[in-house]
Parts: C-alpha cells; structure tokens; sequence
C-alpha cells in the first residue's frame, strides 16, 4: 500500500481552506492533520521552517509550503470540473495575487484594527472595497462566477477570504448596497457540498 501524502491544516485558515478545496474536488486522499497554531507539531516545522499552512508533504519527500502551489499540484492530478481551464492561467493568477497581497494586506487590518490604530475599522474595510472586492462585484453582476459560468481556480482560492471578510461584521456585508452580486456568489459558494465538507470539524487525524 502507498503512502498517503500528509497534509498539516487548520480548519479556520484561509489559505488551508483553498488547499483543502483543491485536493478534496480532485479526490486526493491525504493524511490530515489538524494544527495547533500555539502548539504547532516539530514535525511541520521540520518540514516547513516558516511554521504556517498549509504544507503538504508527497509520498516522494516533496513539500508544497504555498496554498496554491497545493491547489494546482492537485488539480493537475484531477480536474473534473475544469477549475484550471475556465479562463487563462494568467489572468487567474494576476487576480489571486490582488487578493492575496494588496486585498489580504487590508483584511487583516480590518479584522484587527486594534493592532493598526491608524486609520478605523470601517476605513480599512472600505479601503479593501475599493480595491479589490468592487471589482470582484462587477465582474460577478455580469456572470455567476469571476470568469464566467463555472467555478475556477481563482474562484476557490479567493471564497475563503471573501469569507473571513464577510464575518468580520456580518450585519454591515450583508446590509451594504455596495456588494450584492458578491454576497451572493459567496452564499453559493458556502452552499456547495464541497465547502460543507472541507469545513468539518476533524475530531482526530483523518484522510479527507
């Protein structure tokens, strides 16, 4: 029997959500485990020095320390909705990139605006608007899904931080006027069975 590759996750976290996404919709079977981010195993950071995740060690010894690295080694393995091929790879990734450096940036000063007291709350979040969720809108009031009719890499790799924006104050994203067509895809996405299962709370250890 093979080994399973083994993947170090932890439930909350955007980034391992994607990856979780990724290896779930192309039937990877890993070994899961579960972080403790105050107590993190020696054996993630012998694999991965930095400390986050997710990390994915292969069967082969390699080690996928990036997100989307895991996205993609997974969706090259099996793709049977098509994720990779919706829209050009580049302008998947160049979206990805917007969310996951300028949008990400002003997320977590949104979230913990104690920590960055130089502008408000509502200012980093209308700030993160302004750059980055407002388009996602637009491009959503013209199609169901960022590149058109169906999910892709670049919707799955950024639902988890639509996400985790939209619980920083519920009551305001699901009033504001600003965002309809992106609370809605967001409400689609959390409604897939796909989320729902990389979503479950692992009571130990487990493949997924």
């Amino acid at each position: 029997m093979h080994p399973l590759p083994t993947l170090f996750s932890y439930r909350r976290c955007p980034y391992a959500i994607r990856a979780r996404l990724a290896l779930w919709q192309a039937g990877v079977t890993v070994q899961l485990h579960e972080v403790s981010l105050r107590d993190k195993p020696a054996e993630l950071l012998r694999l991965s020095p930095k400390g986050t995740v997710p990390v994915l060690q292969l069967p082969d010894g390699t080690v996928l320390e990036q997100s989307l690295d895991i996205m993609q080694w997974a969706l090259a393995q099996h793709d049977p909705d098509g994720w990779l091929q919706v829209a050009p790879m580049d302008e998947m990734l160049a979206l990805i990139a917007r969310n996951d450096g300028p949008f990400k940036h002003l997320l977590d000063r949104y979230k913990y605006p104690e920590r960055h007291p130089e502008r408000s709350a509502a200012e980093w979040r209308d700030e993160a608007v302004r750059i980055h969720l407002a388009d996602l809108d637009t491009r959503l009031q013209a199609h169901p899904c960022l590149f058109g009719a169906h999910w892709s890499l670049a919707d799955m790799a950024l639902l988890p931080f639509v996400r985790q924006f939209a619980q920083v104050d519920r009551v305001w994203f699901d009033a504001t006027p600003a965002l309809p067509a992106l609370r809605a895809w967001l409400q689609r996405g959390l409604d897939l069975p796909l989320f729902a299962a990389v979503m479950a709370k692992p009571d130990r250890p487990a493949a997924v």
